[in-house]
């Protein structure tokens, strides 16, 4: 099976990949099903059940919000976030959806749409019952799906399978742990970007266009730092959660920048704040892995276009502009980098060549344990992103395929045991300063690693079947259920 570094980072909605985009995506499956197989127009009613996870935080993470929206065709990457309250007020006032855009059938949220909260489907704990029923209540098509995270999704035959769907493409270079990713740079010379970017190719894609998605990637995550820190109020969802970005971009701009030796970390906290912020309102991100996480890897590579020093001599900007990495120009990008890089400053190289190599983490994690906080608590979403923001720093700052992978490991390792616990089932406590945190930890592993030669006691490889064991020895409380942690020992108010 091959995974994509496009299958990892993907444009999607807030405030879950897992909760809303997964169902979204599969409610969306389901109506296209029923279009392409003739039954649409039989079709006079449909049942979606939601089970486990999703029965139980599905709510505060806009699940039903999903479904809605993935019935009546929408798909996570091309909804307009906009019009999103707007639509959904109109289809529970009218107490109809268009199914697939185009037959009007009667929906009630409550009656057609069902929080299961006692019941887990064997599969995986984010499970999903969708039914079609025509005229006289017979069915006429059901399908479970499972959200394994991400924004993947499978059916029920992949049943106990953290994966996406098989793809039978023969990549140049393949790779399953970490350790065989060492050996193919070893024997090819390639850095793990470049060994990464050859098998992309492998996906029919040329080299050029897999810079321009990776850059358009790019401009998605900037555009949602901006947004975020231009936004004030109060995030949705009853918590009364206050934003805070705009507020710490305020006063960031108001001080001394040679003040605070520390000042740079403040900036890469209101970084992944602002996105998070951005995800929990429901607005457009990138899942980096996930949606939960979605904060970590555009806040470390701001951090990198930003602060780190150019190659033509220029300091970074610390004042919220964008520089030369925000994918607005060529940045001189001529190809034939695939061969390693020595290091220098931010540039639209750099944004690549970081992308591919965080992407090359998350297919370990993804083969080889899970990105699901249903599955195997936050470990899975922060940890792992962790992981793959300070593996793309340490390659995009000069460092060896050993030093990345030191990073990466270091990145992990120091989340392990990580809890899902959001109150309220909402994406924003803990999980908003989680993500701030865990960019600041992922440039120290970065730091780290480069101040060494590679070589430390604990491999990536490890570390990661650690997670997945731990996540497997993890009450299901703790893993996104609200029933455990922060979630019962807080009061909401």
């Amino acid at each position: 099976m091959a995974i994509s570094v496009f299958d990892l980072f993907k444009i999607g909605i807030g405030p879950s990949s897992s909760h809303t985009g997964g169902p979204m995506a599969a409610a969306h499956r389901f109506a296209r099903g029923l279009d392409r197989d003739g039954l649409l127009d039989k079709t006079a009613r449909v049942r979606a059940v939601l089970y486990g996870s999703l029965g139980l935080t599905g709510k505060g993470h806009g699940s039903d919000k999903a479904v809605l929206l993935g019935l009546s065709g929408e798909k996570p990457e091309l909804v307009d976030v906009d019009t999103v309250d707007e639509r959904l007020a109109a289809m529970r006032s009218s107490g109809t959806i268009r199914l697939y855009g185009s037959r009007e059938i009667p929906f009630a949220v409550g009656e057609d749409l069902v929080f299961e909260r006692k019941i887990s489907l064997p599969g995986h704990p984010n499970g999903m019952r969708f039914t079609a029923f025509d005229e006289s209540g017979e069915t006429l098509r059901e399908k479970v799906y499972y959200s394994v995270g991400g924004g993947f999704v499978v059916d029920e035959n992949a049943t106990g399978a953290d994966r996406i769907k098989a793809d039978d493409t023969e990549l140049p270079h393949p790779f399953t742990t970490a350790a065989e990713l060492l050996a193919r740079c070893r024997e090819t010379g390639l850095s793990i970007s470049g060994l990464m970017l050859e098998n992309e190719k492998a996906f029919g894609r040329t080299e050029d266009e897999i810079r321009t998605r990776l850059l358009d990637l790019w401009r998605v995550m900037s555009e949602c730092v901006r947004r975020g820190i231009a936004k004030e109020g109060m995030l949705p969802g009853g918590l009364k959660v206050r934003r805070r970005a705009h507020q710490l971009h305020r006063q960031l701009q108001a001080e001394d920048p040679g003040g605070d030796p520390l000042q740079t970390m403040d900036w890469v906290s209101l970084f992944a704040l602002a996105v998070n912020e951005e995800n929990a309102a429901g607005g457009r991100i990138v899942t980096a892995p996930t949606n939960g996480a979605a904060g970590i890897v555009p806040a470390v590579l701001t951090y990198y276009d930003r602060f780190v020093r150019r190659a033509d001599g220029a300091d970074g900007r610390p004042d919220g502009r964008a520089g030369s990495g925000s994918g607005g120009g060529s940045g001189g990008w001529s190809g034939g980098w695939s061969g390693g890089w020595s290091g220098g400053g931010a540039d639209d190289d750099g944004v690549v060549r970081f992308l591919l190599t965080a992407g090359a983490i998350g297919v370990l994690f993804k083969e080889n344990a899970s990105i699901s906080g249903a599955e195997v608590g936050c470990q899975g979403e922060v940890g792992s992103a962790c992981s793959m923001a300070a593996a793309g720093l340490t390659e995009v700052l000069g460092g060896t395929p050993e030093q990345v992978e030191n990073a990466a490991e270091i990145g992990i390792e120091h989340n392990l045991g990580l809890t899902c616990d959001p109150i309220g089932g909402l994406v924003q406590i803990p999980c908003i300063e989680r993500n701030a945190v865990a960019s600041i930890k992922a440039i120290t592993a970065a730091r780290i690693a480069l101040r060494g030669d590679g070589r430390h006691f604990v491999a990536l490889d490890k570390a990661i079947k650690t997670m997945r064991d731990t996540g497997r020895d993890m009450l299901d409380k703790y893993k996104e259920t609200s029933r455990g942690g922060l979630a019962v020992n807080v009061i909401e108010c």
